[in-house]
């Protein structure tokens, strides 16, 4: 008989890895997925669903992502303000040109699940719209 392994708080901790990913060229929701799974655990072989085991992920260029389709002129983002005629709509085509790693963010984001964990797990996520980012030491370039 198998017994059920659970892995410690400060297992958890110590085992996190730093994956640094480009996202120059590549499709926004195959990437959102690739690093959802990442920000999760499910990766690894300790993964466990009511625990926070996932990694830290640092995406660069994620202002060169690519829009399959006609997405780049057709999808928008919608946002109300709670009062009447509150709504908005923003073309994510203008969202890309005025701040180019939210398109990435908000993909990530809704592509984990909406409870608790979600919070501490996009704290993980660095997210930078060039080459440069603070975290070179990791990675040694």
């Amino acid at each position: 008989m198998t017994k059920t392994f659970l892995p410690s708080v400060k297992e958890v901790e110590t085992t996190r890895k730093w994956h640094h990913i480009d996202a120059t060229g590549q499709t926004l929701g195959r990437l959102a997925s690739q690093i959802a799974v990442l920000l999760m655990g499910k990766h690894k072989r300790t993964y466990t669903p009511h625990m926070d085991c996932g990694d830290f992920v640092v995406v660069t260029n994620a202002g060169k992502i690519k829009l399959t389709g006609n997405k780049m002129e057709e999808k928008v983002y919608f946002s109300h303000s709670g009062y009447a005629k509150g709504a908005k709509e923003t073309p994510v085509k203008r969202v890309l040109e005025k701040t180019p790693t939210r398109v990435l963010e908000l993909a990530v984001k809704r592509m984990l699940d909406e409870n608790k964990l979600r919070a501490p797990r996009m704290k993980r996520l660095r997210l930078f719209a060039g080459e440069e980012h603070a975290f070179t030491e990791r990675f040694g370039k």
